[in-house]
């Protein structure tokens, strides 16, 4: 008996659930297609090396966007040049999404003390998130006679220049942190630069330099030895790590705040589903309990805005801050 031409055949039913037996499978091959830059591994490019600051925070984010984003991020560290070697190559990469940068403060600072970079950082990027915000700790010999920043503005005022304090370099944060504090306080420092961290801030604890504007997180371990004292925390709120350190405008010097801080941007051109994936997945990353508890041993906390437009406001108040303080102060890095 012929089966009616509005009736299914076994072929075709057996068809029909075979393909719906299959669909799970074509959709899980399918899902990389659907993720960003085809779902391939994004790569997060770090402008400092391994083991500090801005690699603890790939470090820390990179699992987290991953898990967000249903693929995998790398981080991949490309030093030098105060970031810039890094920019350069995240500023060339396809804005696809599968490359993206990420930073420290010097990103802001970087356009005025180095007037030929091969990019130019307010055009050739797409800010996606800034993370986390880090305060610097103006810390002092243990032995040195200033018991609080009254003390040590009261002595540069007595005797322009007779206090010093040091830096990482010229153009370094602790410099900038330095020529912020003069210009805000009206004083008049001594500038000691070294050749890195780690030796100014021997030579703070050894009591030949007096004062480092420091990173807390760096600083936390010598300050609760014994080996520096903490006058006053950089940021607007205390610390939770130095809870009993005032801020400089608990101890008058207004105006005055210097952030260390990590951006996350891709290549100029991303377009804005994209973009609004990425920060997405960072918002998502940084909400993490996990992550939050994790910055916050660093002595930082999370950006309070993860959002697009909230960097971009917050790198351009900033580029414009250091653009008045590298000019007033005539610094530069030769």
């Amino acid at each position: 008996m012929p089966v009616p031409s509005h009736l299914p055949t076994r072929r075709l039913v057996l068809g029909a659930a075979g393909a719906a037996l299959a669909a799970p499978w074509i959709a899980t091959r399918a899902q990389p297609a659907q993720g960003i830059a085809g779902g391939r591994p994004i790569t997060l490019v770090v402008s400092y090396p391994a083991g500090g600051g801005a690699d603890l925070m790939a470090r820390i984010i990179a699992p987290r966007m991953g898990e967000a984003l249903g693929q995998s991020v790398v981080v991949d560290n490309k030093p030098g040049a105060s970031g810039q070697i890094a920019g350069a190559h995240v500023a060339r990469a396809t804005p696809d999404g599968a490359t993206l940068l990420l930073d420290a403060s010097s990103f802001a600072v970087n356009p005025s003390l180095y007037p030929k970079m091969a990019y130019d950082s307010a055009k050739a990027f797409t800010p996606l998130a800034v993370l986390a915000t880090f305060p610097n700790v103006l810390v002092c010999s243990a032995g040195f006679e200033a018991r609080s920043v009254q003390d040590v503005i009261a002595m540069a005022r007595g005797k322009p220049g007779s206090v010093a304090y040091a830096s990482s370099g010229n153009g370094s944060a602790q410099h900038l942190a330095g020529a912020l504090f003069e210009e805000r306080a009206g004083v008049q420092l001594s500038h000691i630069p070294y050749r890195g961290g780690g030796p100014a801030m021997n030579d703070v604890m050894a009591g030949q330099v007096p004062l480092f504007f420091a990173n807390v997180a760096s600083a936390l371990g010598h300050i609760r030895a014994g080996k520096m004292r903490a006058l006053a925390v950089t940021s607007a709120l205390r610390a939770r790590s130095l809870p009993d350190v005032p801020t400089m405008a608990e101890v008058g010097v207004r105006k005055y705040e210097v952030l260390e801080w990590n951006p996350v941007l891709a290549p100029a051109g991303l377009p804005a589903d994209v973009q609004a994936r990425l920060a997405d997945a960072i918002r998502r990353a940084l909400a993490d309990p996990e992550v939050l508890s994790r910055v916050r041993s660093l002595g930082g906390d999370v950006f309070p805005d993860a959002s697009p437009a909230a960097a971009a406001r917050f790198i351009q108040g900033q580029r414009a801050l250091w653009a008045d303080v590298v000019r007033d102060r005539k610094i530069s890095v030769g």
